[in-house]
Parts: C-alpha cells; structure tokens; sequence
C-alpha cells in the first residue's frame, strides 16, 4: 500500500508530532501557540499540501486549534568540490553544481524537516 492514503498518513504522523512538541513547550512556558514555523527541504519526503492539511485538521481537539503552520521551503545544496562552496544542483535527478556541472552527493541542504520557531501569546490568567 503506496498510494494517497498511505502519503497522507505519513504527513499526519509528522503533524501530530509537531503539534505535540508545540503543546509541550506551550504547557511549560504557559503561552498560547498562534503558528508554528518549519524549514523543509526538497529531499524531506514530505508534501507540503499534504502536511499543511494534515497539520490542520490534526489539531482541531487540541490546544493549538487555531494555529497556523509556517513552511519554509529549502532548496537542494551541494558542496562542490571544483567550485570549493555550496551550490545548488541543476536538476532533481542529477546532483551536479548549476554553475560547473562537477558531480557531487555532498549534500548540506534539502533534508531538512525541523521546527524553527513558535508564535506565542500569553494566556489571559486573570480571575473571571
């Protein structure tokens, strides 16, 4: 099984984990989550549509109902040896340096699937 359900279901997983990880770090500090912001690379495995969706339909019975989730998308970079920096590839399917074209499989961007920030705000703590 390999198909939209089975995508979906890996998207959900990882939704369900960062909302996790926001309500921890919301109970310890006592603040409302209003967004969280993600880096994704390219080489990730993750559909963004997929996981915003997921995101939000996951955290419906949750503290952080409301939230949004912030994707910032990160491009595939190599270290090119000939050129001696990071370079982007030329395609998907061929991990060679856009600007010499030299091969490499030294990859320091683009697997990314990491939490960088939470938008808070404090929780009204006064008496009713």
């Amino acid at each position: 099984m390999n198909g939209p359900l089975t995508r979906n279901m890996h998207e959900l997983s990882i939704a369900m984990s960062i909302i996790e990880l926001a309500q921890e770090e919301s109970e310890r500090r006592g603040v409302q989550v209003s967004a969280v912001h993600l880096k994704l690379g390219t080489l990730s495995g993750v559909v963004k549509e997929a996981l915003l969706g997921s995101f939000e339909i996951a955290c419906e019975d949750t503290s952080l109902k409301g939230a949004r989730l912030v994707i910032e998308e990160l491009p595939v970079l190599i270290f090119c040896t000939a050129c001696g920096a990071q370079r982007p590839i030329s395609s998907i399917q061929l991990f060679c340096c856009v600007d010499c074209g030299t091969p490499s499989d030294d990859v320091v961007q683009g697997k990314e699937l990491e939490v960088v920030a939470l938008e808070i705000e404090e929780w009204d703590r006064s008496p009713v």
